[in-house]
C-alpha cells in the first residue's frame, strides 16, 4: 500500500469531498477468503486477471490469499506486474508486438519470473521464437481456443494443428496446454447461455487432449472469467490437468452485472461474495419532486454494463447511513447523475449518496488512488492503480 496522504489518514469517507470512489478492506478480506477457499474445495488454481484493478497493493493481497499468479491483457500490463514484483503472469493475449515480445523473452532469460503467453496463429509463434532466440530464453506458451464468431483464438481443429505445427518448429516456444474465455461465449446465467459455456468448454478440454503429448509436464487448461469459473470447475477438473481460473472481478464484486450473475451469489451460493467498491456523490439540485442530481458522471463511475445503483444515503447534517430503496439512475453526463425518486422519497440539497456500481473494471480505471475504509468508516490507507 502506499502510505496514506496526511489529508486522508484517519478521516471518516464522509468527511472526503465527493465524488469519490472507496474500498470496504472488510468486504475485500472477505472476498479474497471466500474465493481462495472456494479453488481450494473445486481443485483448482486462481491467477486473477489484473486488468480489473492494476493495483499492486491488492496483487498483493490475492498472492497473499493463495493466488499462483496474476493475468495480464496488454504487455504494459506485464511490465507493471514486473515491476511490483508479482512472480508469475499469465499474458490472456498472443504477443503480436516484437519490441515487447523481447523485453519479455530478456525477463524470462534473467530467471525468477515465471510467464506464459496465448497463441492462436503461426505468426504469433514466429514473433515469439525470433525474440526468445535472440534472448535465450524458452517462452512458455497456451493454445488459445476461440469460437466462430467470437473473440480471438483458433476456432478448428485444423487452425490448432497449424499452430501446433509451428510449435514444433520453434526450438524457443514451449507448449504447456490450452485456454480459452468462456465469457465470450454468453454474457448472463441463464439456461441457454450456460449450455453454451458447456459446449465451450467441452471443446477446450478436447483440444487440450488433442495436444496433451506435446506437453512436457503437467497439461494446463486455463479459463474462467467471473461469471462461469464454476463450469468451468465441473467441465475442466477430474483429468489430472492443471486447471487455472481467471476471475479478476471477484476481489470486490459488485451490485450490478456480477451480483446478478456471480456464482458466489444468489440463494444458492455456497458463500457470498459482497460489494466492495462503491462511489460517492453529493446532491448538488434537486429541482424538481422526484428528481434530484449528484455530482458523479461517467468520469467517476462505471456505466458500460448498467448504471450505478443508489444503495444508500447520509443526509445532510446527520450522521446515519440509511438505505435508499427504489431510487433508480437513469442517466450520467460527465459530472452528473440523473436520480430519478419514487413517491415518497425526496433527497435535498447536500445530502450524500452511496451508488453501487456494475463491472468494477471501468471504475478502477477512473480513479489514481482510492481510499481504504474501515469497518468504522474511517481511511486506514490509499490503494494506488497503474493504469
Amino acid at each position: 500500500m502506499t502510505p496514506v496522504t496526511p489529508s486522508i489518514a484517519g478521516r471518516s469517507v464522509h468527511e472526503l469531498p465527493t465524488p469519490f470512489a472507496v474500498l470496504d478492506d472488510a468486504a475485500l478480506e472477505h472476498n479474497l477468503a471466500t474465493m481462495a477457499a472456494w479453488c481450494r474445495e473445486h481443485g483448482v488454481e486462481l491467477q486473477p486477471h489484473g486488468k480489473t484493478t492494476m493495483a499492486p497493493a491488492l496483487f498483493r493481497r490475492q498472492l497473499a490469499a493463495g493466488a499462483t499468479g496474476i493475468t495480464a491483457a496488454t504487455p504494459a500490463q506485464v511490465r507493471v506486474m514486473r515491476e511490483h514484483g508479482v512472480p508469475s503472469v499469465q499474458l490472456a493475449n498472443e504477443l503480436a508486438q516484437p519490441g515487447e515480445a523481447a523485453w519479455v523473452a530478456g525477463e524470462v532469460a534473467g530467471g525468477g519470473f515465471g510467464f506464459r503467453c496465448w497463441v492462436d496463429s503461426p505468426d504469433g509463434v514466429e514473433i515469439l521464437q525470433a525474440a526468445a532466440a535472440a534472448g535465450g530464453a524458452v517462452v512458455d506458451v497456451l493454445l488459445e481456443v476461440g469460437s466462430p464468431g467470437g473473440r480471438s483464438g483458433t476456432r478448428t481443429k485444423a487452425d490448432r494443428d497449424a499452430v501446433r505445427s509451428a510449435i514444433d518448429r520453434a526450438p524457443n516456444v514451449r507448449l504447456t496446454g490450452v485456454a480459452g474465455y468462456e465469457g465470450s461465449v454468453a454474457g448472463d446465467r441463464t439456461a441457454p447461455s450456460l449450455a453454451a459455456v458447456r459446449s465451450y468448454l467441452e471443446t477446450l478440454r478436447a483440444a487440450g487432449e488433442e495436444v496433451a503429448g506435446d506437453v512436457d509436464g503437467a497439461l494446463v487448461l486455463s479459463a474462467g472469467g467471473s461469471m462461469f469459473y464454476d463450469v468451468v470447475a465441473d467441465v475442466l477438473t477430474g483429468g489430472g490437468a492443471r486447471v487455472i481460473v481467471r476471475s479478476g472481478c471477484y476481489v470486490t464484486h459488485d451490485s450490478g452485472m456480477f451480483h446478478r450473475n456471480s456464482p458466489l451469489d444468489g440463494p444458492d451460493a455456497p458463500a457470498r461474495l459482497r460489494a466492495a467498491l462503491t462511489v460517492w456523490g453529493t446532491v448538488v439540485s434537486a429541482p424538481e419532486l422526484g428528481r434530484a442530481f449528484l455530482d458523479v458522471g461517467r468520469r467517476d463511475a462505471s456505466f458500460d454494463q448498467g448504471l450505478p445503483i443508489p444503495l444508500a444515503v447520509l443526509p445532510r447534517g446527520s450522521a446515519e447511513v440509511v438505505p435508499l430503496d427504489g431510487a433508480e439512475v437513469t442517466a450520467l453526463n460527465d459530472q452528473h447523475a440523473f436520480v430519478a425518486l419514487p413517491d415518497g422519497t425526496a433527497l435535498a440539497v447536500g445530502d450524500r449518496v452511496q451508488l453501487g456500481i456494475s463491472h468494477p473494471c471501468t471504475t478502477f480505471d477512473k480513479w489514481r488512488r482510492i481510499p481504504l475504509a474501515g469497518p468504522d468508516g474511517v481511511v486506514t490507507d490509499v490503494v494506488e492503480t497503474w493504469f
